[in-house]
């Protein structure tokens, strides 16, 4: 399938086409196009540059392999061996890269987590599940900057937005939004009775600053109030928090993360420009104001995912089919088997098979 996804020759005369582009005297003229097209070399190059890359040292392998088979050396053995699991890793990542083909996928990811009905339990799983994509970030050389938290009545979060920032982390992540079930016994039940619990995962991309979206002052309504989170570790003393509301289409966001007042509010309004503009595109609108707003009612019966813990072990996509018994794994963030099945999937519906 990779073979329609990654051709070298074509990656090689658009990034010439590219070039020729630039090198027109007037590039310059048009700030934003020219942001665009040098930020649309910028990832073909690296494309380019991780395939020469491995190739170079596959060819190493294949010749050091060549040299044990006319003279063995159990020390040169070892070595290849070493070397071909971290090439085996890198061509991995790569496959994953290819996969991406979303307009956005290269772009910083903002996610929002929020429990469903259940109290407890599900505030309990969305704990759970902040967790999974934290260590998941972790291992996988991203960062998570926490933008807003609001902890659990008794345990667990009410809600948490945060930052995932790196190269394709939307690409990586996108596939995660919607609703996601657990099935387990509840230790918050003194009966030792099976719960479900449902949490939704909204996943958008960061706007960058090349993208243009036009909110007018008198459709906010900007609100301060003091930042509170778990344990003490999230407070700020002063009433910085803040909390925006888009009027016309009332979506609110949230950021209590940074230390000042003006920082949460920068950071908060580019929230609401990834909200407003995935939604814009959504409905396939031309102007902000011509939104309708988003439906908050979550459809329990469309989870994307089930985490069964009893009686069984079992994590499965319901839209790919891929499953695995290593629930444990799975939650503490290894699940890129699971984005891997997911960019399979599109990338076979893009080019129709």
């Amino acid at each position: 399938m990779l073979v329609f996804l990654f051709d070298i020759d074509k990656l090689k005369n658009y990034l010439k086409e590219l070039e020729d582009v630039i090198n027109e005297p007037d590039f310059w003229s048009n700030q934003e196009n020219a942001n665009k097209i040098t930020t649309e070399m910028k990832r073909i190059q690296k494309k380019l540059d991780h395939f020469f890359e491995i190739e170079k040292e596959l060819k190493n392998i294949e010749e050091l392999n060549d040299m044990l088979i006319e003279e063995y050396d159990n020390e040169s053995a070892i070595e290849v061996l070493k070397e071909t699991r971290k090439i085996e890793k890198k061509i991995k990542k790569m496959e994953m890269e290819v996969l991406f083909s979303g307009k956005y996928d290269q772009n910083n990811a903002i996610i929002t987590l929020h429990p469903g009905a259940g109290g407890t339990e599900s505030q309990d799983w969305v704990q759970m599940l902040y967790r999974m994509y934290v260590k998941w970030a972790s291992s996988n050389s991203f960062k998570v900057k926490e933008l807003d938290y609001l902890e659990g009545d008794e345990a667990g979060i009410k809600s948490v937005t945060f930052l995932v920032s790196g190269d394709y982390a939307y690409g990586n992540l996108k596939g995660e939004m919607g609703v996601h079930r657990l099935v387990r016994i509840s230790p918050f039940d003194a009966g030792g009775r099976r719960h479900t619990s449902f949490a939704s995962v909204e996943v958008l991309p960061e706007i960058t600053d090349d993208i243009q979206i036009d909110i007018k002052a008198e459709d906010l309504r900007i609100d301060t109030y003091r930042a509170s989170g778990a344990g003490g570790q999230h407070i700020n003393k002063t009433d910085s928090a803040i909390r925006i509301t888009h009027l016309p289409t009332n979506i609110v966001v949230s950021c209590q993360s940074e230390r000042s007042q003006i920082q949460n509010r920068e950071t908060a309004m580019k929230m609401l420009k990834s909200k407003l503009f995935d939604l814009k595109e959504k409905e396939n609108k031309e102007k902000i104001e011509d939104l309708k707003g988003v439906q908050r009612d979550i459809a329990w019966g469309s989870q994307i995912r089930s985490y069964v813990f009893h009686p069984y072990n079992m994590v499965k996509d319901h839209r790919t089919g891929y499953g695995t018994a290593n629930t444990s794994g799975v939650m503490d963030g290894d699940i890129n088997e699971f984005i891997l099945e997911y960019l399979k999937m599109s990338a076979r519906k893009e080019i129709g098979h």
